[in-house]
């Protein structure tokens, strides 16, 4: 049985009693990890919760985070100052599902208020759910772009890989967010192989029709899904892009939006068709990104297990932005050259998509 989640209450929120801080050596800007990388590009997850159960990000019957374990909208503004004042360029919200969080459009417009500071980019990655309602006031609050993940036109089948949702919803929310005003929204689709593999063509023709662009991800083996063996399902962007060679003209750019997509385009069409390719195409060389799960721990890798307890710097020391910029620094040293996916066996990472953000 799948458990829908109608409603997400709101309490108050708080957080633990101030310890005195200890002595620190102040912070400087820019972040640079211990390989010459320059980390300007933070992503934060601000929930575990989703209302679709997509079969590569959760198994169908998943445990959710209490409520005190999970960074409070206060925690995450303070968070966002401080990777903006160490150079962060760009912050993404992601989830879980993001807009499913209660009150978290005043998240977006505390962080909107950070492109006075320097903050070039607030962008979200989100299931397209909630934007029917919600788009109008993400534009307002400051975030510039949208990533709508959207793994099939047809109906039937997006309910099976999303087990919950509703394609005419997400359709609807695309609408809504092209009506407020939104630029290059991009389309995001895990292809599986015998699941929906067969659409690529139909996804592309889609994101032209509509003028967004898209990008195609090969499946992340993070956490146990229960669903289907991913080595078995597994499809590879270079699959992919064969497909589409057979329809289309694609011819590669250097174009960038500060992620790991590697863009082509079709001559004479604006939008813009990209890859990430985690196993095929490694991308870590380059890497420029941190993440901030819905617990506080500071990801240096999505598929490493290093990571900081931001949280217990927040909440051992609430208002002390400077030792909370030294704990982001420190953290620098130990992010690692890249990660480690295995498409066979057991996943080498135990947490799921949803805690991580993507």
């Amino acid at each position: 049985m799948v458990e829908r989640i109608s409603s997400f209450p709101c309490p108050i929120e708080v957080f633990s009693v101030p310890v005195p801080p200890a002595p620190i050596v102040p912070a400087s800007a820019p972040l640079m990890d211990g390989f010459g990388r320059r980390v300007d590009y933070a992503r934060f997850s601000v929930t575990d919760r989703c209302d679709f159960r997509c079969v590569y990000c959760m198994s169908e019957r998943m445990t959710f985070l209490p409520r005190a374990r999970i960074l409070t909208l206060e925690e995450l503004a303070a968070l966002g100052r401080a990777f903006v004042e160490l150079g962060v360029r760009k912050i993404r919200i992601t989830g879980g599902e993001p807009l499913v969080r209660c009150n978290v459009l005043w998240l977006f417009q505390e962080l909107g208020r950070l492109r006075e500071r320097g903050l070039a980019e607030l962008v979200l990655t989100t299931n397209g759910s909630q934007l029917e309602r919600l788009a109008a006031d993400l534009k307002a609050a400051g975030v510039a772009r949208l990533n709508i993940s959207l793994d099939s036109l047809k109906p039937e089948r997006f309910r099976r890989i999303t087990r919950t949702g509703e394609l005419d919803g997400v359709l609807r929310g695309i609408r809504a967010a092209q009506a407020a005003g939104f630029q290059r929204l991009k389309l995001n689709a895990v292809i599986l192989k015998h699941r929906n593999h067969d659409e690529v063509v139909d996804l592309v023709r889609f994101a032209i029709d509509q003028g967004l662009d898209i990008s195609f991800i090969e499946e992340m083996p993070l956490g146990e899904i229960g669903d289907h063996d991913r080595a078995e399902m597994y499809y590879s962007s270079d699959a992919i892009r064969a497909d589409l060679a057979k329809v289309f003209s694609l011819t590669r750019t250097t174009e960038s939006t500060g992620g790991p997509s590697r863009y082509y385009r079709i001559p004479g069409i604006d939008s813009r068709i990209g890859f990430i390719s985690p196993h095929s195409h490694n991308f870590c060389g380059d890497c420029n990104r941190v993440r901030v799960s819905a617990e506080g721990r500071l990801l240096l890798c999505l598929g490493q297990e290093h990571s900081v307890d931001l949280r217990h710097v927040l909440r051992a020391h609430p208002g002390d932005r400077e030792r909370l910029k030294q704990a982001i620094i420190a953290a620098m040293a130990i992010k690692p050259l890249g990660h480690d996916f295995r498409l066979g066996g057991q996943p080498v990472i135990l947490r799921h998509m949803n805690h991580t953000g993507g």
